[in-house]
């Protein structure tokens, strides 16, 4: 009966692994878009906004200010971020499922 919590975890880190892609992209897009000085009442922007800005606003609050170069880096530490939850996290559940149905 081990393979109904070994399939539990699977699921979860799909999931994860699904969330966190949808992030970076959505995260990635939102950077591209800011360096053609988007127009801020377009639908497609405000979405961007909407949907990042909760990932991205902690981000910005806790970096120092002689880390700030008039340039947001807040987008590039959330994608280094994503990736490396994605290649630990999402990885690491994936295993645990593995050796879980290993042990059955």
């Amino acid at each position: 009966m081990m393979f109904i919590p070994a399939n539990f975890v699977s699921a979860v880190a799909q999931v994860l692994d699904l969330v966190l892609n949808i992030i970076f992209w959505l995260v990635a897009i939102r950077a591209l878009v800011s360096w053609v000085n988007p127009d801020p009442g377009n639908a497609i922007v405000r979405f961007l906004e909407r949907a990042t800005e909760p990932f991205l606003r902690p981000i910005r609050i806790r970096l120092p200010l002689n880390l700030r170069f008039g340039v947001d880096i807040s987008p590039l530490i959330m994608c280094l971020s994503i990736m490396f939850l994605r290649a630990f996290l999402v990885k690491s559940l994936f295993d645990l499922a593995w050796w879980m149905r290993l042990r059955q």
